[in-house]
């Protein structure tokens, strides 16, 4: 067999999310089927976060496997730029050291939420990517408040159940800027996530920036062990899978076999979750 590395970037608002689900359009459906048709084989991919409905990505990353002598035909990502519909495509596709794996060798995953407060909403040409808020917010107060939940917590309160999952996550970064057309971008990244981890971030966050919630309200939160119902969770427009880390190809094997030990003490399902 011989692995494949796809780099992927979609438009999430019109699919059901990245993962199959019978009789509905999703980025994995998309793919895994056109895929097929131009290889003449099945084709089954394994990605490194399963986005949900209506989020988009940039950055995200998939692997398949290939019995030989099956070969990639020279410029497959201009074919399938021909075949696939506009709002997903494969930016990149290359061989892949057999360690390799999307999910488990990840050691990263960096994600952006775009909003804007303005009151017109967003801006026609952005609105598919950038969530309108409803009421201002204050750029220092949600600095504040992201910076109070980094580190290494339990984030039950930010996460929607999984049986058996863990919650803890180690949020390495939690940032925001603010550009010239005033939409705030929040740069947010994590070895894993939840799921809906993020959104309810960026969601208990603005709540501050409103001035409706303090920072001390939100480093509260994690001393709770189930999902708080006072999170608002954003909207999924606004969220974008951005970037995924992995280490250096001598270090994949080693990397695999580190998440998947911590995945089955801890249950957690893997990837993103849900994000």
């Amino acid at each position: 067999m011989t692995r494949y590395r796809l780099d992927i970037a979609y438009d999430g608002t019109d699919f059901s999310g990245w993962a199959r689900q019978p009789g509905l359009r999703t980025v994995c459906g998309v793919l895994e089927e056109n895929l097929s048709t131009v290889l003449r084989t099945a084709v089954q991919l394994t990605v490194a976060g399963r986005t949900d409905a209506g989020v988009h990505a940039t950055g995200q990353v998939a692997h398949f496997d290939l019995p030989d002598p099956v070969l990639i035909p020279d410029g497959l990502v201009r074919r399938l730029a021909r075949m696939l519909p506009q709002d997903v495509r494969v930016t990149a596709v290359g061989i892949a050291p057999a360690e390799f794996d999307a999910r488990f060798s990840a050691l990263r995953r960096h994600y952006e939420y775009r909003l804007t407060d303005a009151p017109f909403g967003a801006n026609p040409l952005r609105a598919r990517d950038t969530a309108p808020w409803r009421r201002p917010v204050d750029l220092a107060r949600m600095q504040e408040a992201s910076h109070r939940l980094l580190g290494l917590h339990d984030f039950a309160a930010f996460c929607r159940r999984r049986e058996g999952a863990t919650t803890v996550r180690e949020l390495q970064r939690f940032s925001w800027s603010q550009d010239a057309d005033g939409v705030f971008t929040a740069q947010v990244s994590a070895d894993a996530f939840c799921w809906s981890m993020v959104r309810s971030l960026v969601g208990a966050v603005a709540a501050v920036g409103e001035g409706r919630r303090s920072a001390d309200w939100v480093a509260g939160l994690l001393d709770e062990r189930e999902r708080s119902s006072a999170i608002n969770v954003a909207a999924a427009c606004g969220l974008t899978l951005v970037r995924v880390d992995y280490p250096a190809d001598d270090e994949l094997a080693e990397r695999n076999l580190i998440t998947r030990e911590k995945r089955e003490v801890d249950g957690a399902a893997g990837g993103c979750c849900g994000d």
